[in-house]
């Protein structure tokens, strides 16, 4: 799979499809490298006749790592936001909008359809917001507003999240999966295996723990979206899951509220993941939602 050098880092990714066809482009959330958004669910937009593209953000994958920036303090950073102050980050969402928006022009590509969940719905928003040429339709998945206001995750989810992953393999996959039932879908059905054999391969690709906790604060460092996302344009659907205990579905009803003119669907017992159950349904709404745009 190629590199494409954009904003100061190179960007690993792959595309599905035509080359001349519509460009949908995937952006994937914290931690979470491209292979989140599984090949199959990729082949299935493909064949709804668009180019699909999916890549590694900066400090996941085989995308660059900021090593020499270190290891942030999470605690201290949250801490800071509890406090009404922004913490020092490395970079924000805003620098991994505009490596997004690198990657579209690297691409030769005037706009795309651009579908972000978790922390990747931050960065689609911010990348509507900063660089609203490029993205011919927003699609947030899981996502929210940065809104201080909003329920936080819960405990169980909580601890997961500031867990650090284990550093060898064996442990590390355990820890995959151990994640996945946190978070996940309870009102789809837990797929394990197929679950430990995307943690052997994300582990193989590469993990930075300390990449993932830059990520983590250039979220809590940047602030609120909704009174930017107010100003869109854009035109914007909004999924979310009644059981996500991540990013509980206030998140994306906020996300919904804010955008003007917004579409809001959300999906019976999907948590924070995309069960494959769901994929049709989450094609389907993607594709119309993009087709209408068109």
């Amino acid at each position: 799979m190629p590199l494409i050098a954009t904003n100061g880092v190179e960007l690993e990714y792959e595309s599905f499809g035509p080359a001349q066809a519509p460009a949908i482009l995937l952006i994937m959330g914290l931690g979470a490298q491209m292979i989140l958004w599984d090949e199959e669910f990729c082949e299935a937009l493909a064949r709804r006749g668009y180019r699909v593209f999916r890549f590694d953000n900066r400090d996941v994958g085989l995308s660059t790592k900021l090593e020499g920036a270190g290891m942030p303090n999470v605690v201290t950073a949250l801490a800071d936001v509890a406090q009404g102050r922004a913490p020092s980050a490395a970079y924000t969402l805003h620098d991994m909008a505009d490596d997004t928006a690198g990657l579209i022009g690297a691409l030769g590509i005037d706009a795309a359809h651009v579908v972000g969940a978790s922390m990747g719905g931050m960065i689609a928003q911010t990348l509507a917001i900063r660089h609203p040429k490029r993205v011919r339709t927003l699609t947030s998945i899981m996502s929210t507003t940065g809104n201080p206001s909003l329920p936080p995750a819960s405990p169980a989810a909580m601890r997961v999240l500031m867990t650090p992953a284990p550093t060898q393999r064996a442990a590390y996959i355990d820890h995959h999966v151990e994640v996945a039932k946190v978070i996940g879908s309870p009102g789809f059905p837990f797929d394990e295996a197929a679950v430990r054999a995307r943690g052997a391969r994300t582990f193989d690709r590469g993990v930075s723990p300390a990449g993932v906790a830059r990520q983590l604060v250039a979220i809590l460092a940047s602030g609120n979206r909704k009174p930017a996302l107010a100003s869109l344009h854009t035109p914007t659907l909004v999924i979310h899951g009644t059981a996500d205990p991540l990013v509980p579905i206030a998140g994306g009803r906020d996300t919904a509220e804010a955008v003007p003119g917004a579409e809001f669907l959300e999906i019976e017992g999907m948590g924070h993941d995309l069960p494959r159950e769901a994929w049709p349904r989450l094609v389907d709404a993607i594709t119309k939602h993009t087709a209408r745009a068109a």
